[in-house]
């Protein structure tokens, strides 16, 4: 069961209008709990008061990347009702404005919560008292990943310049875009039809949203109506993680006008991060590489695309 915004999003939460920023990868290994990590650093940086959240349930590392020590407490307890509160759950860090909730590391079964577990994950998480929660995602496309990519103000969705990450990232902005329109869809009707438009041997032959749309629009408008401003608002914003070689720079436009032209969605590309030395050099003394090579190339560039996310600007094609 999709999550809906009105059973996430309490009425205090709807008023304060504190952001939630996420952080989504198609596969393992392309350095998103990292790029997690440095985008809060930054923003604490900025003067916002920052939580991380680790929600890379059963595989959590993101106090690693900050350098620190699991904690004692973590996700878990809160998910297991060890404590009432996710407030009992965050972690100090070493940064000013910058804290943590780690992951569930310890509890495997913790990628599965069920649906008023992830409810309740959420509307603790939106009733935090900071002004960004930040939250690393695990990779993959399963529900719980989505349900957290699309309940986002700011959805960051990583990649590497391999042809599998590329083809995971176009694959999970599809998967969630379908995931957005049957929660949304106002008939039973309508949620056959997307469920239809999933399935590549559907004799229907719907085989893009726009398709979907189309059919739709034939039978029910006002249902299409509904779904084509789910769309609308639907903007992930795409990273470019270990640039190599000039021509990697491209990637995240060629997703941008791929997302465009075959899934109808108005994605932008955030920025970009060179492979550095100075990020592994980091990693291996248990640091972040913004601390500990804040002139480096790396760490000037996640200076660059923090402030272009919290302006709410984008790569231009001239970049």
């Amino acid at each position: 069961m999709a999550l809906s915004v009105s059973e996430v999003l309490p009425v205090d939460a709807r008023l304060t209008r504190r952001q939630i920023w996420s952080v989504g990868g198609g596969k393992g290994g392309i350095g998103k709990s990292l790029l997690a990590a440095s985008v809060g650093w930054q923003l604490a940086r900025m003067g916002r008061r920052v939580v991380l959240v680790d929600a890379d349930l059963g595989g959590a590392n993101l106090h690693t990347c900050l350098g620190l020590a699991m904690p004692q407490r973590t996700l878990a307890d809160f998910i297991q009702r060890r404590v009432s509160s996710i407030d009992d759950v965050v972690t100090e860090t070493t940064v000013p404005g910058l804290r943590l909730v780690s992951g569930a590391g310890d509890l495997l079964s913790a990628a599965n919560i069920k649906h008023l577990q992830k409810v309740r994950v959420m509307n603790q998480v939106r009733a935090l008292d900071v002004d960004v929660v930040l939250i690393d995602l695990g990779a993959g496309t399963s529900y719980n990943i989505l349900d957290f990519f699309l309940l986002s103000d700011v959805s960051i969705l990583a990649v590497v310049p391999e042809p599998t990450s590329i083809e995971n990232g176009y694959r999970f902005i599809k998967s969630a875009l379908y995931r957005r329109m049957r929660a949304a869809a106002p008939t039973a009707t309508v949620r056959r039809l997307v469920d239809a438009a999933l399935d590549p041997k559907s004799p229907l032959g719907i085989r893009t949203p726009v398709d979907l749309l189309s059919r739709i629009e034939a039978d029910e408008p006002e249902s299409a109506q509904a779904l084509r401003r789910e769309v609308a608002a639907f903007q992930p914003r795409f990273v470019v993680n270990e640039i190599r070689d000039v021509a990697d720079v491209a990637i995240g436009h060629q997703m941008v006008a791929a997302c465009a032209r075959h899934l109808g969605v108005r994605a932008s590309y955030a920025g970009f991060v060179h492979h550095d030395d100075a990020v592994w050099l980091a990693v291996r003394r248990r640091r972040l590489f913004m601390a500990d090579a804040p002139t480096s190339q790396a760490a000037e560039e996640i200076r660059q695309l923090t402030r272009g996310l919290v302006k709410g600007e984008s790569l231009g094609s001239g970049y």
